[in-house]
């Protein structure tokens, strides 16, 4: 009796210190997999400020002489919880390229949208940010503005926006605001929504539908027109609201974009 007993103990004192070792592998496991975690997010939110700082940068090597955009307290970072995990990954591979300045910074106060607009809609530059369309009228220039974003990445908000809400283009020498009149959808090869305009207007385009699996066969389209238009305000003026961020030198009257309503046509 008296050895089954010692077995017994021993038995039980040899698990003890395995399920011991195991508990002390598992927890060194589970910090390094936490650490690695943590590292990859930190380098990520870092790397997304880049292009935004740079753009920052050359905004204020151009406006020495001129009254400089405030972005004191303004804080860059972009939400993946929308996006694909196919998206996020492209994304941060997209961080090891190297990049010219942005064209301009695209802001959508209503869904928390703050993105750099490259030039091109090539691959690589719409896993970075939003791009510019060619052929349509460039950031800051008079004309329809064409932009371009993924559904699954930074344009997957869109399907927030509507008819009312208001959409911001800065670039180095100015902000035009831009409200939007009407949601359309149309075919994934018409054209007609990037056509010249003769007054200033804005247009967003991004594949639909949203979470469609596969190669989307239409263009989900937000349309806006210029409300407003301005030169950066001097960077020590203190602005209460983000959308006094500038002077205004141009009043775009527009009663039909007050009027507008929400549209989709298939």
């Amino acid at each position: 009796m008296d050895r089954s007993r010692l077995t017994r103990r021993k038995c039980k004192g040899s698990m003890t210190k395995h399920l011991r070792r195991i508990e002390a592998v598992l927890l060194i496991v589970g910090l390094l997999l936490t650490s690695i975690f943590v590292a990859a997010y930190i380098h990520r939110a870092t790397m997304s400020r880049r292009a935004l700082t740079q753009f920052r940068e050359l905004k204020r090597e151009r406006t020495v002489d001129k009254p400089a955009l405030s972005l004191a307290g303004r804080q860059f970072t972009f939400d993946f919880s929308l996006w694909s995990p196919k998206r996020v990954a492209e994304y941060e591979q997209s961080l090891t390229e190297k990049f010219d300045s942005p064209l301009g910074i695209l802001h959508v106060a209503k869904v928390h949208l703050e993105v750099p607009v490259l030039d091109g809609v090539d691959d690589l530059s719409l896993n970075r940010g939003v791009g510019y369309i060619p052929g349509t009228s460039r950031p800051g220039e008079p004309g329809n503005v064409g932009i371009a974003g993924h559904r699954d990445g930074f344009f997957r908000v869109l399907k927030d926006v509507g008819p009312g809400d208001m959409i911001e283009l800065e670039t180095l020498d100015r902000i035009d605001i831009y409200r939007v009149s009407q949601i359309v959808i149309v075919d994934k090869d018409d054209p007609s929504v990037l056509k010249a305009t003769s007054g200033p207007t804005l247009t967003l385009v991004t594949c639909y539908p949203f979470y469609f699996i596969g190669s989307a066969p239409k263009r989900y389209i937000v349309l806006a027109s210029r409300v407003a238009s301005g030169h950066p305000a001097a960077a020590d003026q203190t602005q209460s609201t983000k959308s006094a961020r500038f002077a205004p030198v141009i009043e775009d009257a527009n009663p039909q974009s007050q009027k507008s309503t929400k549209e989709k046509t298939q």
